[in-house]
């Protein structure tokens, strides 16, 4: 009996982290400087360039409001892609290979 609640424990924590860790992005600090949310950000990527996205980063960077989500996509079968979204006004920066 022991056991088993060790185990669920642990199944527990182990899911809780990665639902956590699924909306923790480098930069989310910034988000509050964002006049588009994530959620907006995200579904401009994805009608850009349908895929899946792998890393999501909010920066500082040249061009546009100053301010960027950076989205990593992938598509089966293809090279890293990046699409730039600008955080103030939701227009693409940046649309090409993954330049990392």
């Amino acid at each position: 009996m022991l056991n088993k609640k060790i185990v669920l424990s642990a199944l527990i924590a182990l899911v809780s982290s990665v639902a956590m860790s699924a909306h923790a992005y480098t930069g989310e600090n910034l988000a509050k400087n964002a006049k588009i949310t994530l959620q907006t950000a995200r579904a401009i990527a994805l009608k850009t360039y349908p895929g899946k996205i792998v890393k999501v980063e909010l920066e500082r960077e040249a061009g546009g409001s100053g301010l960027r989500y950076t989205f990593d996509m992938q598509k089966k079968g293809r090279e890293a892609h990046e699409v730039g979204i600008d955080a103030a006004t939701g227009k693409v920066l940046a649309d090409g290979a993954d330049m990392d």
